[in-house]
């Protein structure tokens, strides 16, 4: 590369620190000038992206030498111009920024996260509370450097699970660059000024399942000819309550929207049975704990389930479009009820990927004496079970299964998320309220969980099946 060889006879004739220092001020012209307007610093600094190689000035180097050069470690603060995703450069001064809405349609009651009060940046449709973040802030990292941010990308847990090599980092750290900014915008973080656990949770865990979901749609949709109508891929994550699947399903969801990708999201909670057939269930199970309330096996509306997941994969051609269901939670002094169809929000296609959430996607019905020794009561739940694989896991292509360690986390992170509603004011379980809640499901877990890690989900192909291990922080981690 010519221009790369002029760089470096200059690089080795110059007087390097003149050089750097001229740099430094040239970088503190323009960045004043760049937070002094609404454009964003990536217009308006010297850094540039283009064809793999950073521009300083008239002096490119290539950002993906070996595949990242750590001899060219400049320390200069991440700014990326790219060509292909210019309609989503985001600027790092939330205050002077003009950003586009963001739109959710996630709960995010009893996640366990913190979310900002203040709507003035973030438009909710589900008029949910806005997220400023939810991570834990405790020391301060600047991601400043490409080679740190490389060496650290690399050395995440779930590297080499999904296949992610250092050439492969290297030759897309564009993207990566990209999507932690987008990231940072809709959890409100200061990019430059990320927490390590922050950074931990954009850079090893939500960014690399992007990656992997990203080569699960490219893998299904070579299995088709041109010309032919694809249907969505459907991705099913099965996770327990409370350990953030929800929240970073919001997340990938929000990277495919950014990047021209449509998406659908839909939750197992969405299918629950209406408050009218909650109370039959009840009544035909007197005195079974587990099926007294919504959430196990049985509490759900199958027919409902086939008849909406058969006409999202339908979302094949543009113009078309359907409403999502939703449940209201809160109706009925929290035993719920299906939302009021006008609520639902509407997807239209052509669908490139349908995200399906919940705390039981993947159980597999096991012999009654085996559920019986862990509670008697999960024998009817256990039969009910049987009708599940038909009604939603047969539809689902992949898999990313949140594994965790002991169930009783869940107790944990429930107990903080309604602590943390009742900080805020808002409506929340008491600890002994949240101690009877999880304890029906409690015997799920200990029934289905081991089966679900050792085997997988029902029916899936262990080759499209990302088990991720998190710990009591809902971090990922390495696998014992």
């Amino acid at each position: 590369n010519k221009n790369y060889h002029q760089f470096a006879a200059f690089f080795y004739i110059a007087d390097v620190s003149l050089w750097f220092e001229r740099l430094e001020r040239e970088k503190k012209k323009r960045m004043a000038v760049a937070t002094s307007s609404l454009i964003s610093p990536w217009q308006a600094t010297t850094l540039h992206h283009y064809n793999n190689s950073f521009y300083l000035k008239d002096y490119p180097f290539p950002c993906h030498s070996n595949p990242i050069s750590n001899h060219f470690n400049f320390n200069f603060k991440r700014r990326i111009l790219s060509s292909k995703f210019n309609d989503h450069v985001l600027t790092t001064d939330s205050s002077s920024s003009k950003l586009s809405p963001i739109h959710s349609h996630f709960s995010f009651s009893g996640c366990g996260c913190s979310w900002i009060q203040d709507n003035s940046m973030v438009d909710d449709d589900s008029a949910t509370s806005n997220v400023r973040n939810a991570l834990p802030t405790k020391k301060t990292v600047d991601v400043s450097s490409v080679s740190d941010l490389f060496e650290f990308i690399c050395s995440g847990p779930l590297v080499d699970k999904i296949g992610i090599t250092p050439e492969r980092v290297g030759e897309s750290i564009d993207k990566w660059l990209l999507y932690g900014s987008q990231l940072c915008r809709l959890f409100q973080l200061n990019e430059l000024k990320l927490t390590i656990p922050q950074k931990a949770r954009l850079y090893h865990y939500y960014i690399p399942v992007f990656v992997w979901c990203e080569d699960q749609i490219a893998l299904h949709n070579s299995k088709f000819n041109d010309g032919d109508e694809v249907p969505p891929l459907v991705i099913g994550f099965s996770a327990p309550q409370g350990c953030g699947k929800t929240t970073l399903v919001f997340a990938l969801e929000y990277l495919f929207r950014t990047t021209k990708r449509k998406s659908a999201t839909i939750s197992i909670d969405d299918f629950y049975l209406t408050a009218q057939g909650q109370a039959q269930l009840r009544e035909a199970n007197p005195g079974n704990a587990l099926l007294e309330l919504r959430g196990n096996a049985g509490s759900h509306d199958l027919p409902f389930s086939v008849e909406t997941l058969e006409a999202l994969t339908k979302l094949t051609k543009d113009g078309m479009k359907m409403k999502v269901p939703r449940y209201n939670k809160s109706a009925y002094s929290g035993r719920g009820d299906r939302a009021d169809a006008t609520t639902w929000p509407e997807v239209e296609g052509p669908l490139e990927v349908i995200l399906f959430e919940g705390w039981m996607l993947g159980f597999k019905p096991l012999p009654a004496e085996a559920v019986k020794a862990v509670d008697p009561q999960l024998e009817i739940v256990n039969k009910n079970l049987e009708a599940y694989y038909e009604a939603w896991d047969k539809y689902i292509g992949a898999w990313v299964v949140i594994k965790i360690k002991d169930p009783s986390y869940v107790y944990r992170w429930r107990l903080q998320a309604e602590i943390a509603m009742r900080q805020a004011g808002k409506a929340g379980m008491s600890d002994e309220e949240v101690n009877d809640f999880v304890s029906r499901y409690l015997p799920a877990y200990k029934a289905y969980l081991p089966t679900l890690y050792a085997q997988g989900p029902s029916g899936s192909d262990p080759d499209r099946v990302l088990a991720i291990d998190i710990d009591e922080e809902r971090n990922p981690i390495l696998a014992n």
